[in-house]
């Protein structure tokens, strides 16, 4: 099996100035690019040469894992874009977020806090955990929650190449205006 970039599904020049042209160029065409090249090389060979991306993620580690992993987390970060998005979440998902946080507004401060956090990088995630509540977690580099039981839902990418075209070095600000495109009708159905 052979993996490929996969396309927006939205024109790239509609998220701006929250992601810019330039950097969708950079990161979705660069560095995604790079991952997938890269994967496609490293399990010629392997056992995991015919395998599914989310079995590789599974079963591998070291550069095989770096490289599946960050494709799966660029792929789902991408797809849950809009440039006219659904602004909040209703029905089951709204109420599972007041549940867990108290409110929507509260658990975006929550969320943006953590993001803002991740020493280093990596990415900030909502997610549904084993025991089938929401959760905010924190992963590094390529860490995914596809390796600890966990349904990714929502995600934010902090990495630098992720804003720094865009907003230099003030990842508080990237992380602010990336709720201007999420898409809750996405974010719904992944719930």
């Amino acid at each position: 099996m052979t993996f490929e970039l996969k396309k927006l599904p939205y024109d790239p020049t509609t998220l701006n100035p929250v992601v810019s042209p330039k950097t969708f160029e950079f990161h979705h065409g660069k560095h995604l690019q790079a991952y997938v090249n890269n994967l496609n090389n490293l399990k010629t060979g392997t056992k995991f040469e015919n395998m599914d991306l989310i079995s590789i993620i599974k079963e591998s580690e070291g550069p095989i894992f770096n490289n599946a992993a960050q494709i799966f987390n660029h792929e789902f970060y991408f797809d849950q874009f809009a440039p006219s998005p659904k602004s909040k979440p209703e029905g089951a998902l709204a109420a599972a977020i007041d549940a867990a946080f108290g409110s929507f507004d509260n658990f975006k401060k929550e969320f943006s806090a953590a993001a803002v956090s991740v020493f280093g990088s990596g990415w900030a995630w909502l997610v549904v955990n084993a025991a089938g509540t929401l959760e905010i977690t924190k992963e590094s580099n390529a860490g995914t929650p596809l390796t600890k039981n966990q349904k990714p839902l929502l995600t934010f990418d902090v990495w630098e190449h992720a804003y720094y075209i865009d907003f230099q070095n003030r990842r508080p600000d990237h992380v602010a205006a990336l709720w201007d495109v999420i898409d809750w009708k996405v974010i719904e159905s992944r719930f």
